[in-house]
């Protein structure tokens, strides 16, 4: 009698993606159906001992390489796929480098940073040779008092035009041209729809047939979704304590989520499942948890999210030494043995 192997794939044990116990080789693996993940022990630790501060977001370059921020003069931390380090450097943007995001234009890649402390918007090559720099947008008449101005992240939309979040200052998202021209500002400080408190993150979703604006309004522990234009179109909430980015991966998107989880959603803004939620609220949000309250499988403060084209996801959280995590994408399947005849 012969036999052939089947791939089966393995069965779930609770809706939502709880950290569970269920592990393969070892490992801390979340999620629930084709969205499971494995916790990348040790993956990316600093050769240096420590980072310094992250207090910014995660972008994976063409090459799919790693990038986030730290506080230190090394603003900009680049990591090769295995977590070994690739280069460091952006002294002139030290202390304040919060929102990044990087685009391919024609056969250049740049990468788009929102630098709290110096109050601007900066495009530069991933050498980081300015380009341009966008300041205050005195134009917009928000900012009577110029120092209620600071942008936390920035995002670009498919002709070029610059999305600014002032989620650390007056609460108002600023659309600009390509070449940083002022043209309209969106929401203002509020607990309605279309209103923010601390539009924290903000990202250009294009890959549905319009492409729309979708803005992590923090305080308010929300998303909402805008045209281009600024109108206002919805509110997602109900799923999320502090959300602070979001970003797509695939269909999907992630949303880091301030206190200790991240979530995922479907292209329908739909909850699919919520991973690494740390189960003691005393270290959800705490910027000052220490390497010992760290603990593989659940996250702390996570503050910046990306996937790569293989759906493997990349988190920092808010941490006074610097943290950085992946979770490795799975389709987790188990031999099975069937007999046929002969």
């Amino acid at each position: 009698m012969t036999s052939k192997r089947r791939l089966v794939a393995l069965p779930l044990l609770v809706a939502l993606c709880w950290l569970t116990a269920a592990s393969v080789d070892d490992r801390i693996l979340m999620g629930e159906d084709s969205h499971q993940y494995a916790w990348s022990s040790g993956w990316g630790a600093s050769p240096e001992g420590e980072y310094g501060n992250t207090h910014g977001c995660v972008a994976v370059d063409s090459a799919g390489r790693i990038w986030f921020n730290t506080d230190t003069e090394k603003a900009l931390v680049v990591l090769n796929r295995d977590g070994s380090l690739h280069k460091s450097f952006g002294k002139e943007f030290a202390g304040g480098l919060h929102g990044m995001t990087i685009r391919t234009e024609g056969k250049e890649e740049f990468v788009y940073l929102a630098h709290t402390g110096r109050q601007e918007v900066i495009k530069a090559t991933t050498d980081g040779e300015v380009v341009w720099k966008i300041g205050i947008p005195t134009e917009s008449g928000h900012y009577p008092d110029p120092s209620r101005y600071r942008p936390t992240d920035v995002s670009v939309a498919p002709d070029g035009s610059v999305f600014v979040a002032d989620g650390y200052g007056s609460s108002w998202v600023h659309k600009f041209d390509s070449e940083g021209k002022y043209i309209l500002s969106i929401g203002g400080p509020g607990t309605e729809p279309g209103k923010f408190q601390t539009p924290h993150g903000i990202y250009v979703d294009d890959r549905g047939k319009e492409a729309v604006l979708l803005v992590a309004d923090r305080q308010n522990g929300r998303l909402q979704v805008f045209d281009l234009d600024g109108n206002f179109k919805r509110v997602v909430d109900g799923m999320l304590r502090l959300p602070c980015n979001v970003v797509p991966n695939g269909k999907d998107l992630i949303i880091p989520d301030l206190k200790g989880r991240v979530t995922v959603l479907n292209e329908k803004y739909e909850l699919i499942c919520q991973l690494g939620d740390n189960p003691d609220p005393s270290l959800r949000a705490k910027h000052g948890a220490a390497r010992a309250e760290w603990k593989d499988g659940l996250f702390t403060a996570p503050h910046g999210a990306a996937a790569d084209k293989e759906g493997n996801v990349y988190v920092v959280d808010w941490n006074f030494l610097g943290r950085i995590s992946r979770l490795e994408r799975l389709t987790i399947t188990s031999p099975e043995t069937e007999p046929e005849d002969g």
